[in-house]
């Protein structure tokens, strides 16, 4: 790779969608551009209007394209977990060169190996994560490249997800002029890179409390274990206070976020704002802490369906505690709710990069960190810029006029495998 090199990503959530241009220089992420736009056509991390997502993507890869005089051309897209599926899998070939020297070559070849198994035609295969590679029965080796040896396996996780789904974000993607540099799960990128290495040792669930949904995801023994989701969020939030206050949609998401408090017993009382009617001209007063126990009965709600996904997924301890994410865990009191009822070590998590220093921007920095960390270790997919300088008055441009441009990989295999899909599926 470069010594300084461009990432965009991509985060579809079902409240906002999210494009995020970073700038990686000796390991260290630079936010140079960033993208955000309310989503529409998205339900519970689902698709359910094409046209709707893609001009949502347009929107949001114009901000960030107007901010720093480029246009985008390619992005790694994260993947929601719903539906995900994951599985043991173990590959393994004989070392091929003369020497007995593991080459990238082999590592591929082992990799390719671990997914000879029947996938249902119904799903489609996202990432495979190496758990360890074993060296004529030597394990726990995290890189194999340069060691001597006849036999070569690989431990591993699979995972796949609904054919269905995974497709109809590719649409979009592809209909908003725009192609993709590789695919990741978007609980797996956020987390490795939000979690410390002692939470993702001993043992970690990280919730990202998204629009529409949920996900939770267990790490433990330095590796990604499960996920679930639960179809609630910030979103159910915003309704019940504009049911609840009689105010319009948009006004209530802002109630939320400027007067908002999780926890009713540290919420004020004295401070009263106003609050507009539906259909009415007068408005109405209301304190902090009038609103906070609508707040705090919902979020409650979806805590205790946490405990009990928890348990569903057979998870009965977390040494490393929790850790909380996604743009509702920016709420005043948030925290202590959560230490209440979830009866653990909690923290929330924001990504500490200028211009992104909020909690919704977790996956979209967690993407291109990911990003980076899997071509420094198994090299570049493509060698095409994901983004150029532009002159100034281009970045007016219609996307819809754009056509997509095909970018081909340095080296087949694995790694070219999110990029083959894409290109499948729509030749």
């Amino acid at each position: 790779m470069n010594q300084s090199e461009l990432y965009v990503s991509l985060d579809i959530g079902s409240s906002s969608v999210k494009v995020l241009i970073g700038e990686v220089d000796g390991g260290t992420l630079h936010v140079i551009g960033v993208g955000n736009v309310q989503s529409a056509g998205i339900r519970k991390g689902t698709i359910i209007d094409i046209d709707a997502t893609v001009e949502s993507i347009k929107k949001a890869v114009d901000q960030a394209e107007r901010m720093t005089g480029m246009q985008i051309h390619e992005v790694i897209l994260g993947i929601p977990a719903n539906g995900v599926v994951l599985q043991d899998v173990k590959g393994v070939v004989a070392v091929s060169s003369e020497n007995r020297e593991i080459t990238d070559e082999d590592l591929d070849r082992v990799m390719q190996s671990a997914q000879v198994m029947s996938v249902p035609p119904e799903r489609e295969i996202v990432n495979i994560i190496p758990k360890q590679f074993i060296v004529d029965d030597y394990g726990e080796i995290t890189d194999p490249r340069g060691m001597i040896g006849v036999r070569l396996e690989m431990d591993g996780t699979l995972f796949t997800t609904s054919k269905t789904l995974l497709h109809n974000i590719l649409r979009c993607v592809e209909r908003a002029g725009l192609t993709i540099r590789d695919i990741f799960l978007q609980p797996l990128a956020a987390g490795t890179f939000a979690l410390s290495d002692d939470e993702k040792n001993h043992g970690t669930a990280f919730i990202d409390i998204g629009g529409g949904s949920t996900t939770i995801s267990i790490f433990g023994d330095d590796r990604f274990m499960s996920t679930s989701v639960i179809p609630v969020g910030g979103d159910h939030i915003t309704k019940d206070l504009s049911i609840i206050l009689k105010t319009p949609t948009e006004q209530a998401r802002k109630i939320k976020h400027q007067y908002g408090h999780a926890f009713y017993d540290d919420a004020s009382d004295d401070e009263l704002f106003e609050v507009p009617v539906i259909g009415a001209d007068s408005k109405d007063q209301y304190s902090q802490r009038y609103i906070s126990e609508i707040i705090e009965v919902r979020l409650a709600e979806l805590f205790e369906l946490v405990l009990e996904e928890l348990y569903k997924m057979g998870v009965h301890d977390l040494p490393g505690g929790v850790v909380l994410t996604g743009g509702i865990t920016k709420l005043d009191g948030i925290l202590q709710l959560a230490r209440h009822i979830l009866k653990s070590r909690v923290r929330v998590h924001t990504p500490e990069f200028i211009g992104v220093r909020e909690p919704m921007y977790t996956t979209a920095v967690g993407l291109i960190q990911y990003a980076y960390m899997h071509e420094a270790y198994f090299g570049a997919t493509s060698d095409a810029p994901p983004a150029s300088l532009v002159e100034a008055s281009a970045t007016t441009h219609t996307h819809s006029n754009r056509q997509p441009e095909r970018k081909h990989a340095n080296k087949p295999g694995l790694f070219n495998r999110a990029k083959k899909v894409f290109d499948n599926f729509f030749e």
